[in-house]
């Protein structure tokens, strides 16, 4: 069922008609085609380095086809800029958003488009416009907040009303529910019903089939870099759309029977971590994973999931509490030192934290493991070795490239996480900490990812799972616990927890009807 009344007309906004787009050794789009109509939440799916992303960088400006047309309201057009795509009522809103903490709500909507009389800036028409778009699309905004204290949903509230400020009338969300609850995910489906309901036009790019046919109207599927397939949601469901994009069934992670042992491999105890300025960022926080042991971390980001990574990884000093691993204390241990006791590292941020995007592939491979053999030693290197074992990855982990020559920064973001799994999962490891394993990836690359986080469990290893997937969480974990501003507030089955009463947690909902 999609979002909202339907108002989709049959008039076009945007046409793609035959769009390829090359890079060095590979095509990223091949004749693609693509119809986008006025008053329609339009999605986009495929598995990871399906091109997704390139057509919708081409649509904005980012890029510039080899061959084929853009059309917008019929008339052919050439962008050389997402600046020209902008003036052309095109509006893009990226999964990494783009706000600067420090200014208010109206200082980041207006930034680089403000409004101007006599010279200076006019507040008063700006505070007057985005009061109008936030009460006529219901965004719920207040121009004068911080946007340092908005919760992910409110900022990619934010983020939208930046396109809308400048005139968008089509806008594409590349993954705009990964980082959301499933309440704040209604609100979101609220809001692109708001937007539908006046003639806009939303390209809506999603790894979650389910969400796709909720709130679509029309689906295209592109695989290998080319339109496969167009449908409407309520002729397909989501086994054949991931039948269509990666050509298997939709997984599930769903754990097999328990293989949680005894054996205490990590313990914390009473950890706080504390701001520069004195703010407690975690505090007491206190937990044990045991081997065989999933343990997963629900919480809306900014609650202090980071934190807790950073201090399990030694990457921030803890000002009180301790970290425990096979019962000797690390919490003055390096982070080198942790890596090299045999804690794998799947962070959040794989561009900030995981790989040198102008390096190639073998030289990635080698992060971290450098020292070990066959990689290396203490004072050397094997590249020949590391190559040899980056072809391996990427035979096992269905790393899409040409060879592990290629620049990791020319991979899609889905086959960047697939390496970064397999060069941790590759390693002899004591524990693991994986946050986010599967954001950004498909269904196909999900399923590989899950199997080997299984895998590992059977084979009795720690886990540390931080994610904003909930089924992902519900499905993977042993036990689960909720992060609410840097504490934990509950220990959760996740046998017995739905999606929905999770969400209640994450937000504090639950806890307050408890009080």
């Amino acid at each position: 069922m999609c979002v909202g009344g339907s108002t989709v007309t049959a008039e076009p906004v945007v046409e793609l008609d035959g769009i390829t787009k090359r890079f060095p050794g590979v095509v990223a789009n091949h004749d693609v085609d693509l119809t986008v109509l006025r008053g329609e939440v339009h999605a986009i799916v495929g598995e990871n380095g399906a091109g997704k992303s390139t057509l919708m960088k081409t649509l904005y400006g980012m890029h510039r086809p080899d061959e084929g047309t853009i059309r917008v309201d019929g008339s052919p057009v050439d962008f050389h800029s997402p600046n020209d795509a902008i003036a052309a009522g095109i509006g893009m809103v990226h999964q990494h958003f783009m706000l600067a903490d420090n200014l208010t709500v109206l200082e980041n909507i207006v930034l680089g488009a403000e409004p101007r009389a006599g010279g200076r800036l006019d507040y008063a028409t700006a505070r007057e416009r985005i009061r109008e778009l936030s009460q006529r699309y219901g965004l719920g905004l207040h121009p004068n907040r911080l946007v340092a204290e908005l919760s992910v949903a409110d900022r990619q509230r934010v983020e939208i009303a930046k396109v809308l400020f400048r005139g968008a009338r089509v806008i594409i969300l590349d993954e705009p529910t990964a980082v959301l609850v499933p309440q704040e995910v209604d609100a979101l489906f609220t809001n692109l019903a708001g937007l539908r309901g006046e003639g806009l036009a939303v390209v809506f790019i999603s790894h979650k089939l389910d969400e796709v046919l909720k709130v679509a109207d029309t689906i295209t599927v592109i695989r290998r870099g080319t339109t496969v397939a167009t449908v409407e949601p309520s002729a397909t469901t989501p086994r054949q759309l991931a039948e269509l994009m990666v050509g298997s069934e939709l997984p599930t992670p769903e754990t097999r029977e328990s293989t949680v042992t005894d054996v205490v491999q990590l313990r914390v105890d009473g950890l706080t971590v504390t701001s520069d300025e004195g703010f407690e960022l975690l505090s007491d926080v206190s937990f044990s994973v045991r081997r065989g042991e999933i343990v997963g971390f629900a919480g809306v980001e900014g609650n202090g999931q980071s934190e807790l990574v950073e201090a399990i990884m030694g990457l921030r000093k803890p000002s009180a509490g301790r970290v425990v691993l096979g019962g000797e204390d690390m919490t003055e241990w390096t982070a080198q030192r942790r890596r090299r006791a045999g804690i794998g590292f799947v962070p959040e941020d794989r561009h900030r934290q995981a790989l040198l995007l102008e390096a190639p592939l073998w030289e990635n491979r080698m992060l971290g493991h450098q020292d070990q053999a066959p990689l290396g030693g203490r004072f050397w290197i094997n590249p020949a070795a590391a190559r040899t074992d980056t072809q391996r990855v990427m035979d096992e982990y269905d790393v899409r490239a040409p060879g592990p020559e290629t620049l990791a920064g020319a991979l899609s973001g889905g086959n960047q996480q697939k390496l970064v799994i397999g060069r941790e999962m590759s390693a002899e490891l004591a524990m693991l900490v994986a946050a986010h394993p599967t954001r950004g990836v498909d269904v196909g690359a999900q399923a590989g990812i899950w199997d080997r986080i299984r895998d590992a469990r059977a084979a009795g290893l720690a886990t540390v799972l931080i994610s904003a997937d909930l089924e992902e969480l519900l499905g993977l974990s042993d036990t689960l616990y909720v992060i609410l501003r840097g504490r934990l507030v509950a220990k959760l089955d996740p046998a017995e927890v739905t999606p929905e009463t999770l969400g209640s947690y994450m937000t504090g909902a639950a806890l307050e009807e408890s009080a």
